[in-house]
């Protein structure tokens, strides 16, 4: 007979992988330029999103740092985004009336959503011990960090990454993007 995990063995479990990995999931919210209570809003939707996904208190204390990782960068995702349609809601008419054009514009953001979109298809065709690094550098983790948080040494980290990002970039000319590293 499988016995059930209490709510307080599950909401300890919870509370032991969000105390060890609350400073990434904050720092994931940060670079995508939530604020403070936007940020306590990703540890929470990082909590429910865990929770949901991993019922057990064994298999949540088992996450993994890209794991997390992955389920912030989510989070905060969907949150900038209702951020942005609640901004949009709100805005006055008035600078398109008047001929005024917004920095970006619509066309501007549909091309930076289509290239994101190019470059998460090209990172999934990387091979998978590729992945997470290349993920993480490119949402702003520094190398070093992201050999810590993976619990890999730096030789590895950047062999994974440099290897991993030389991948992406033969994906992207393939598909016509031009990956300009001279910037």
């Amino acid at each position: 007979m499988h016995m059930q995990p209490t709510t307080d063995q599950v909401s300890s479990a919870l509370e032991g992988v969000l105390t060890n990995f609350a400073s990434m999931v904050k720092r994931v919210g940060w670079r995508h330029r939530l604020s403070d209570a936007d940020v306590d809003e990703v540890m929470q939707e990082v909590r429910i999103r865990l929770w949901r996904a991993r019922p057990t208190s064994e298999q949540i204390s088992t996450s993994s740092a890209s794991y997390v990782y992955r389920t912030a960068v989510s989070a905060a995702l969907d949150i900038a985004r209702r951020r942005r349609a609640r901004r949009t809601e709100l805005s006055d008419p008035i600078d398109d009336e008047m001929g005024i054009a917004a920095v970006g514009g619509p066309l501007a953001d549909a091309e930076g959503t289509e290239l994101a979109e190019q470059v998460a298809r090209a990172v999934d065709t990387i091979a998978p011990s590729r992945r997470p690094v290349v993920r993480m550098y490119l949402a702003g983790y520094p190398r070093e960090e992201i050999a810590e948080l993976m619990g890999w040494s730096e030789a590895k980290t950047r062999n994974l990454l440099y290897r991993g990002l030389a991948d992406l970039r033969a994906r992207l000319t393939e598909q016509g993007i031009r990956w300009d590293t001279t910037g």
